[in-house]
């Protein structure tokens, strides 16, 4: 049976990553959605979109586009200024790259991914969405500022006129922790600070979790 599994913000824990990948042995018959943020802050930036290319060629998958991939286009096509998104955590994605003062070390590949990236993904009875959305319109009339750079804590939606439930990231959990109310669950848990990258199974909510060092956390749910 053909699973859909969700992904939470990734920011270059490649580590953590791969084990998730291990333990949940995707299919080629298995959808996995990935809800953005590969890049910044975490060590490998680099290896996490290399891994993302690789999936592709293996599985259906499915990698929205993250305000921090927003951010990294916009300077590496000269639309904006550096200095925003190296406070942001891009110094650690370039050093992934060996930058030595050419943007040319990010590879066009990965420049196609990124551009290539969707807003949302959804079910029958789930959607997925970087950040947040506007509860009264459809998801393909959704602000690009709510999908990519709202978040839960700022806003937190009432349930979407689709009915159907909402999987975001973005909105990290100090704590290490998922949020879920009946509409929605955010399973942004703070890898990159120390704590836990997540992946859910929308058909079922099994969840799986790993630290950024790569250990498999004994399954919360």
């Amino acid at each position: 049976m053909s699973r859909t599994i969700v992904f939470g913000d990734i920011h270059g824990c490649l580590a953590a990553f791969n084990t998730l990948l291990d333990a949940i042995q995707p299919q080629s018959s298995d959808t996995i959605v990935t809800a953005g943020d590969y890049v910044d802050r975490g060590p490998d930036s680099k290896g996490v979109l290399d891994r993302l290319l690789e999936l592709e060629q293996q599985l259906k998958l499915v990698p929205l586009l993250g305000n921090h991939e927003e951010m990294m286009l916009a300077v590496l096509e000269r639309r904006m200024e550096p200095y925003g998104w190296l406070n942001h955590g891009g110094v650690e994605t370039m050093e992934s790259y060996g930058f030595n003062g050419d943007l040319n070390c990010v590879p066009k590949s990965h420049i196609d991914l990124m551009k290539r990236m969707p807003s949302f993904f959804e079910t029958d009875t789930h959607f997925v969405v970087h950040a947040n959305y506007d509860a009264q319109l459809p998801l393909e009339e959704q602000p690009k500022e709510m999908l990519r750079w709202v978040k839960i804590t700022e806003i937190l939606p009432d349930p979407h006129i689709s009915g159907k439930r909402a999987v975001v990231g973005h909105t990290h959990n100090r704590q290490g922790e998922i949020f879920e109310v009946p509409h929605l669950v955010c399973i942004d848990t703070y890898c990159y600070g120390g704590y836990w990258l997540t992946a859910m199974e929308l058909e079922t909510g099994k969840i799986w979790q790993a630290s950024p060092e790569g250990v498999l956390r004994q399954a919360t749910k």
